[in-house]
């Protein structure tokens, strides 16, 4: 059984002892919107760090949101590519709760990482390189797994055939990305079963800036998934937002 903690998760969930996947929205730019997310039920904040994004915010920005935030909510540093000693000192200064690797990363960064404490999401692909098959190699806290496809390392707002992870979560902590969508969640959630899910273009008004009536409709959808749609055995494991 999942046990987050969060008094957010759905009655159904809390009914059956089973605790509904973990909701990160990814990519806040805002102070407003990254506190009326948590307060709509969101378990995590992530923040990226990524220069040539979009939705890329500075370590400064990034404390100031950060700071507002409840202590319940996860805070997430995400990285594409960066240097270790820079990865350690924003975690520091931001209080991030968890690391977002999402580039080409090798799993002795993770490994570094881990050793100093930070708990590690490596993003693997689809239809690139690191492949979603490699997760075996990585020792990662959890996987987060999009398809890799568009010019940027991030989901670029793209659905995908989420049905390809049939299984994946019965062997890793799975955080599922990529074009997520009131329109498609609940199917991807039922083809996967993730621990997770992480929302970003799917809930925007522009880069950046978030919907808030589509994000309270996305996390309503998802808290209110019954039990019995999911299927496989539930592994006692930590949640992948922390």
């Amino acid at each position: 059984m999942r046990d987050t903690g969060d008094p957010t998760v759905g009655q159904a969930g809390m009914d059956s002892g089973f605790m509904v996947p973990q909701i990160k929205i990814c990519g806040l730019t805002r102070k407003d919107d990254a506190v009326a997310c948590a307060a709509l039920g969101a378990n995590a904040i992530g923040f990226v760090f990524y220069t040539k994004s979009p939705r890329v915010v500075t370590p400064e920005q990034a404390n100031d949101i950060a700071a507002a935030l409840p202590a319940r909510i996860c805070r997430v540093g995400v990285f594409v590519d960066e240097d270790y000693e820079k990865i350690v000192q924003t975690a520091q200064n931001i209080g991030l709760g968890t690391i977002q690797l999402h580039g080409a990363e090798p799993p002795a960064l993770v490994e570094k990482l881990k050793s100093r404490g930070l708990r590690v999401v490596k993003t693997l692909f689809n239809s690139r390189k690191p492949f979603y098959k490699e997760a075996y190699s990585y020792g990662a806290n959890a996987y987060l797994i999009e398809s890799g496809l568009g010019p940027l390392p991030g989901g670029n707002a793209r659905s995908w055939d989420y049905s390809k992870l049939d299984g994946f979560a019965r062997e890793h902590p799975l955080v599922l990305a990529g074009g997520l969508s009131l329109r498609n969640i609940v199917e991807a959630i039922q083809q996967c079963q993730p621990d997770g899910v992480d929302i970003s273009s799917g809930v925007e008004l522009s880069p950046g800036r978030k919907d808030l009536g589509r994000v309270k409709s996305i996390i309503s959808a998802v808290r209110s998934m019954r039990s019995d749609t999911f299927t496989i055995v539930q592994r006692t494991i930590k949640p992948p937002f922390e």
